[in-house]
C-alpha cells in the first residue's frame, strides 16, 4: 500500500527536494504541500495523508500548533517534525504537542524514506541515540508533572509487566528489541503496547515515551 505524504515546510526548495527523493520510492507518494501551518492544518483535512513532515518554523502557524490541531482532530495522519538542529527545544514541544518522531532536515534519501514508513506504521521515530539525548535533556527543564487526578488512576491501572514496557519504549526500544529483552514473543509486545496506549489514552509510542518521561518512570541521566 502506498505511504501518502504531505510537506509542510515555508521552503520551497525543502518542499520540492523532499518531493523527488520521497517520489522516486515505489511505496510513497508525496499527495501534497502547504507553505505554512495554517495551510497544513487545511490540507491535512482536504487530502487525509498517511504521514505530515512537518517544519516547526512556519509563518501564520508554527508546526507545534499545527501538529496540535492536527492531533485534536482526531486526523488519522502521523507527524514526522523537521528541524535543523538536533537539540532543539521546539522539537520536544512538539513531540508532547502529538508528533510521532523528528528527523534533520540534512537526512540522507533513504532516512527520509525509512522514517517516513516507521512513522506510517505506527511506530515511534525514537530509537537514534539523538533522539533519546534530546527528549532527556528536554524533560529536564520542563516543569514537574501535575497530572490530574484522572491521569493518576489510569497510570494506577497498568500492571507491572505494561509499566515496564513503557518505560522501554521511553528509551527508544522497538517491539523487537522489547520481546528480547524481557524474552517474550514480540506479538506479546505489541499487545501490551495496544493496552498501555487505550489505558492512558495517548495517541501512539511517541506520546507514550513523553508520557513516561514526565511522570519520572524514566529519569534522565
Amino acid at each position: 500500500m502506498t505511504i501518502r505524504v504531505l510537506i509542510a515546510d515555508d521552503q520551497m526548495m525543502v518542499r520540492e527536494g523532499f518531493s523527488v527523493l520521497l517520489n522516486a520510492m515505489p511505496d510513497i507518494e508525496v499527495v501534497g504541500e502547504a507553505v505554512n501551518g495554517r495551510e497544513a492544518v487545511d490540507r491535512v483535512r482536504e487530502l487525509t495523508p498517511d504521514v505530515v513532515l512537518m517544519d516547526i518554523r512556519m509563518p501564520e502557524l508554527n508546526g507545534i500548533e499545527a501538529t496540535r490541531e492536527i492531533v485534536a482532530a482526531d486526523a488519522a495522519a502521523k507527524v514526522l517534525v523537521l528541524t535543523t538542529f538536533d537539540l532543539d527545544e521546539y522539537v520536544y514541544q512538539a513531540l508532547r504537542a502529538g508528533a510521532s518522531g523528528f528527523l534533520l532536515k540534512d537526512a540522507s534519501a533513504r532516512q527520509l524514506a525509512d522514517g517516513v514508513r516507521v512513522v506510517a506504521a505506527g511506530e515511534a521515530l525514537l530509537a537514534p541515540s539523538v533522539t533519546r539525548r534530546l527528549i532527556t535533556e528536554f524533560s529536564r527543564l520542563s516543569e514537574p508533572p501535575r497530572l490530574i487526578p484522572a491521569a493518576q488512576a489510569t497510570y494506577g491501572e497498568l500492571t507491572e509487566r505494561e509499566t515496564e514496557v513503557l518505560i522501554l519504549i521511553a528509551q527508544g526500544l522497538s517491539n523487537a528489541e522489547i520481546a528480547e529483552r524481557l524474552v517474550v514473543a514480540e506479538s506479546t509486545i505489541k499487545t501490551h503496547v495496544s493496552r498501555i496506549l487505550v489505558k492512558l489514552g495517548l495517541r501512539d509510542r511517541t506520546q507514550a515515551a513523553v508520557f513516561a518521561y514526565e511522570a519520572r518512570l524514566v529519569t534522565p541521566a
